[in-house]
């Protein structure tokens, strides 16, 4: 049910009081390519040591993502990366954009905190529902958003009420699943979540693969419908094929085999995004030598971007 209250988080007219997006992107730093990271990522088995990847190869370890649910705040490797004074992102992975309830004060002051902390470029992430009911510790749920003006809407009101209450850019990333509901495409539901909350997007390749393979679409369906202009980040990363009682489908794994329809899609997209500041490649559950091949397949497309994250 779409919560239609007030925000407390925005305060009014704040939408009116700051400069236009294509204003505000041309002050955001060129990141480059990196690597996502979540609470205890590098202690997996094989995970990927984001400081042996910039330190063996600059070019693709230019920054990190750091994944955060508030409760669990940041790891060691998230402070230490910190502390060096090297570029981040902020991915939240804890708050229903769409929700007004979810920008508390307690939440918005934990946040702040790990800002301070971190100084990430802008926040981010996958703008579904994260929970169901109140907010708990541990609930990682993640389902897509409705795909309806409705919820663009008010998905659009908690970006710009989180972004105001913040002073940082947020970025809405859409979102993996295998069942949608709603009447539009998930790039006509986006598309007007950034125009209505004046923002860029986070577009992750794999998670739209999976949608258009979902929904039996070809991988370019409706990509006239992507406001290229916002495009700020973009994710790459591998996934599994699965079959379940007949049903086929894609999990999001973040291997180190980016899927076939997310390579067509980037090599469409990236060129042409001309605020493109950042690639990250979901790689965090590998080796960093099976990881590589990854790496230079996508600077291969975007060179200049690579280059300019190497040379920070």
């Amino acid at each position: 049910m779409i919560d239609r209250r007030p925000n407390p988080a925005q305060p009014a007219g704040a939408a009116d009081r700051e400069p236009p997006f294509a204003t505000r992107v041309a002050a955001l730093p060129v990141l480059g390519l990196g690597v996502s990271t979540e609470y205890g990522a590098r202690q997996a088995s094989g995970g990927l040591d984001p400081f042996a990847l910039a330190a063996a190869e600059p070019r693709f370890g230019a920054f990190l993502e750091v994944g955060v649910e508030v409760v669990k705040g940041l790891d060691e490797d998230a402070k230490r990366w910190a502390a060096a004074g090297r570029p981040t992102t902020y991915h939240f992975l804890d708050v229903n954009l769409d929700e007004a309830q979810d920008l508390d004060p307690a939440w918005l002051d934990a946040v702040r905190g790990h800002l301070a902390t971190l100084k990430p470029a802008w926040m981010c992430g996958d703008a579904g529902l994260w929970h169901f009911g109140p907010r708990d510790r541990g609930h990682m749920l993640l389902l897509p958003p409705i795909l309806d003006d409705d919820a663009a809407t008010e998905m659009a009101h908690g970006i710009v009420a989180l972004r105001a209450a913040l002073g940082v850019e947020v970025l809405p990333e859409n979102p993996p699943g295998q069942v949608f509901i709603g009447s539009l495409h998930l790039l006509d539901f986006f598309a007007r979540v950034a125009e209505q909350a004046d923002t860029g997007l986070l577009l992750d390749l794999a998670h739209l693969a999976i949608y258009q393979q979902s929904q039996g679409l070809p991988w370019d369906a409706a990509l006239d419908a992507l406001p290229l202009e916002r495009v700020v980040e973009i994710h790459l990363a591998g996934g599994v094929e699965r079959q379940h009682e007949g049903l086929t489908w894609i999990e999001d794994a973040h291997g180190k085999d980016i899927l076939p329809d997310a390579w067509r899609l980037f090599e469409a997209i990236a060129p042409r995004a001309p605020n493109l500041k950042a690639v990250v490649f979901e790689c965090e559950r590998n080796p960093m030598a099976d990881a590589l091949p990854g790496f230079e397949r996508i600077a291969a497309v975007v060179p200049a971007l690579a280059a300019a994250g190497a040379r920070r």
